[in-house]
């Protein structure tokens, strides 16, 4: 018989399971891999049709059946529970007159296999984030560029409190180098080797923001991933999560944020069970928070919470010294991308010292990229400042007048043109002007800058 004792043992024997009907559906046995892998009793099934299988919520669907009624091979997956899923797979063995005489049903336990898959696609997703939102690499130059005195203190109080759990708040003009500290004080950190993930507040409108900060459960919304997304508060899991722009956080997410710095837990949109997370916060922003506070634009206890060490970055033109460091650092950065050899001329170096910088770094950082890309020989002159540095007026800094540095501007054009083109008369053609005119100027200008004015002065 085929249920014979023999035979049992060698369906025992296999590690997948087994599940035997004859032609009609009624089950005959399984094997013990079965009976482990769905928790049913073979003394629960023998003899039981599998329409009775299926309603009594043993299984959710019978292959035997598939089989019995498309008359092939038929596999498919099979629901035990709502969390346990098998891929069984029927095959007839037909008797010589063409008739199905038995259904044969391999089993495997494939509840593990898709577990890995979702672990697999959710660390997919969160090597993307991370990538996404994590450091870029050239945006800012490395702490050796750091010489003025405040920037210093900065960093020495940021190195400080870097192996603590303290929550900082870097302020300051945008563009001063935020970005850079925070990064410094994960570096110096007791999480340097986790994720550093960087998100700017003010770039997206809130409900991107709110789902890209939490994340979502699949189908959450209209247009949401049918695999959900895992949000930024659990990318920076075991690392650092970097807040630019916090000032500009909707005051509905603030709630929500101050609650997951108290518990150290979320919820993504459209979930009903908390996620876990551990981060190191760092916030940083432009605008004073006391105000946005007094507005009831911003949480007071929200403040007090991400303010335990606040550090405030001097603006650019607070720290000349780092200015002229920054320019050559920049300057061999696009050389190298652009594959130029463009070099400063010393007057540029200067008349840039003295501009004000309201953009700061980023500023500093688009000038030398723009100038590098649009001089058309290697040495960068003033003559290729745009107009409104090359008009720049320093009365206030220098307590000169207009006409004094009209003709400083005009002294070190020539210059420049001599340097450039090596003649006064190559010079004076570049300059457009006649070349005892360019001469007369010269000699002119030079001894008015040393305080002997030429009689055509007086």
């Amino acid at each position: 018989m085929f249920h014979g004792d023999n035979l049992q043992r060698v369906l025992d024997a296999m590690s997948d399971g087994v599940y035997i009907t004859d032609g009609n559906g009624i089950t005959i046995t399984v094997n013990k891999a079965y009976e482990r892998i769905s928790g049913i009793p073979k003394r629960a099934l023998q003899g039981m049709h599998m329409s009775e299988v299926v309603k009594a919520g043993y299984i959710s669907r019978s292959v035997s059946l598939e089989v019995l009624k498309e008359r092939r091979a038929v596999t498919l997956t099979q629901a035990l529970t709502d969390d346990h899923k098998i891929l069984v797979s029927g095959t007839p063995m037909i008797d010589a007159r063409g008739r199905i005489e038995y259904v044969v049903t391999t089993v495997r336990d494939v509840t593990e296999l898709l577990q890995a898959t979702r672990a697999e696609e959710q660390l997919e997703q969160l090597l993307n984030v991370r990538e996404q939102y994590g450091p870029a690499q050239h945006d800012w130059p490395a702490e050796p560029f750091i010489v003025s005195p405040r920037t210093q203190a900065c960093y020495e109080l940021a190195k400080r409190v870097a192996n603590s759990a303290a929550k900082v708040l870097l302020q300051g003009e945008t563009g001063t180098g935020k970005t850079l500290l925070a990064r410094t004080i994960h570096q110096y950190s007791r999480c340097s080797n986790g994720p550093f993930i960087e998100l700017n507040c003010a770039a997206m409108p809130e409900s991107l923001l709110e789902a890209e900060l939490f994340g979502y459960v699949p189908g959450a919304f209209t247009g949401a991933s049918n695999k959900g997304k895992t949000g930024l508060l659990e990318a920076a899991n075991n690392g650092t999560l970097f807040l630019d722009e916090i000032g500009d956080l909707p005051l509905s997410l603030q709630a929500k944020l101050l609650k997951v710095i108290a518990e150290k837990r979320f919820l993504p949109v459209g979930g009903t069970e908390f996620r876990q997370t551990n981060f190191r916060l760092i916030s940083a922003t432009h605008r004073d928070l006391k105000a946005l506070v007094a507005e009831s634009r911003f949480r007071a206890d929200l403040l007090y919470r991400i303010c335990v060490v606040p550090i405030e970055l001097p603006a650019l033109r607070e720290r000349t010294e780092e200015i002229e460091p920054l320019l050559q650092h920049y300057l061999r950065y696009f050389n190298q991308q652009y594959e130029f050899d463009c070099r400063w001329h010393q007057s540029v170096i200067e008349r840039l010292i003295r501009y004000d910088w309201p953009g700061n770094i980023r500023e500093l950082i688009n000038l030398v990229e723009r100038l590098v890309v649009t001089s058309e020989q290697a040495l960068i002159t003033t003559a290729h400042l745009p107009r409104d540095l090359i008009g720049e007026q320093f009365v206030g800094k220098q307590g000169f007048s207009l006409k004094h540095q009209m003709d400083e501007l005009e002294l070190r054009l020539i210059t420049e043109a001599l340097q450039v083109h090596g003649t006064t008369r190559a010079a004076a053609q570049a300059l457009g002007i006649d070349q005892s005119t360019l001469v007369k100027k010269q000699q002119r200008l030079k001894a008015k800058m040393m305080g002997n004015p030429t009689q055509d002065d007086e």
